[in-house]
């Protein structure tokens, strides 16, 4: 499919010139007519208004990045970068006539795997430019560097933007299935009695799937109601397949929730255990206690310092005292046995 967008100069106007490098630059791709990805160098110049489409990546960690964007003009509304700029953690997704932009949630990346702590994705999207920007390494926006790279073709910057939203789904999927994986092997522990310090592994595990949850959900949602909307105001080139990303995240986010559900019901299993542990020992130590306490009643007689105990004067006294203790044991004993106390 042939991309034909119109290059004005009223989209975006920089600041630098086209030979100075854009401060906190993470990375560049310019894409051709044809669709083909082309990465450009962020220590050089890059022409922000001839040539194709664009998509701009920054850390917006970087005090002069902010400062770029700041000065920056967009085709959008003020209010656009004002989001990009910001630091709000919740998910949104707002459209215009000629601009779609918003905060998308991710997960982040250590070294190349993915972590259960969330990011989040700021973006601005214009009909042939997306600036984006993160405070922490993202997943989802690496992913999709990296299918550019191999040459993934992209026709337009809404299916850029979709490209993103679904590796964020596969990110999250593939945690979810990790999930699924050592869910299974807690249950199979939980049901074999082995249930040592799998309290603290569901409690993680539960604690990962509400997280994903959350950010599944707002995610779905943002996406409903863009649908809902409507975008036939949007220009073609802007226009997303809003209904379809929710129906797929819709789906991956009944499966979290449904592990959710199986750690919270393992999880009650495992009190039920613990519980049944601690009643079997509070069974046998009342069961000792009632077998000790006639011996200690006897023994406790004898112990008394006054005149006329029993035995005192017999040479077989401890003998007899001593057969007193085990009788006395003995009949506690048959007592609870007749009273099924001991099984």
């Amino acid at each position: 499919m042939q991309l034909e967008v119109p290059v004005t100069s009223a989209e975006v106007t920089s600041i630098p010139g086209v030979s100075d490098p854009i401060p906190g630059l993470v990375w560049a791709f310019r894409i051709h007519s044809d669709g083909k990805p082309e990465s450009l160098p962020v220590d050089a110049g890059i022409d922000l208004v001839h040539g194709g489409l664009l998509w701009l990546h920054f850390n917006l960690t970087d005090a002069r990045a902010l400062q770029w964007l700041a000065q920056i003009s967009l085709h959008a509304p003020e209010q656009a970068r004002a989001l990009l700029l910001s630091k709000d953690t919740y998910q949104q997704l707002h459209a215009t006539d000629d601009s779609i932009y918003g905060v998308i949630s991710d997960l982040l990346r250590d070294i190349d795997e993915a972590t259960e702590d969330t990011g989040y994705l700021r973006f601005v999207m214009t009909e042939r430019l997306l600036i984006s920007g993160r405070h922490h390494a993202l997943c989802a926006v690496d992913a999709t560097r990296r299918s550019l790279e191999q040459g993934q073709r992209v026709d337009s910057m809404a299916a850029l933007l979709e490209t993103i939203v679904e590796n964020v789904a596969d990110t999250m999927d593939g945690v979810a299935d990790s999930l699924a994986i050592s869910l299974d092997e807690i249950e199979e522990q939980v049901v074999s009695g082995d249930s040592r310090d799998m309290l603290q592994k569901l409690g993680r595990l539960r604690r990962t799937c509400v997280r994903l949850h959350r950010q599944l959900s707002g995610l779905r949602i943002v996406f409903q109601r863009l649908e809902a909307k409507g975008q036939r105001e949007l220009k073609p080139s802007l226009q997303l397949r809003a209904g379809k990303l929710a129906q797929r995240l819709d789906g991956l986010d009944h499966n979290v929730v449904e592990m959710r559900e199986r750690s919270r019901l393992l999880q009650e299993e495992l009190h039920l255990q613990i519980e049944e542990r601690g009643n079997e020992s509070l069974r046998v130590l009342s069961v000792l206690t009632a077998l000790l306490l006639p011996p200690t009643l006897v023994t406790g007689i004898f112990g008394m310092n006054t005149k006329g105990l029993p035995l005192t004067d017999v040479e077989t006294g401890f003998l007899w005292a001593g057969a007193l203790i085990l009788i006395s044991s003995a009949s506690a004993y048959a007592v609870m046995k007749r009273l099924k106390i001991i099984r």
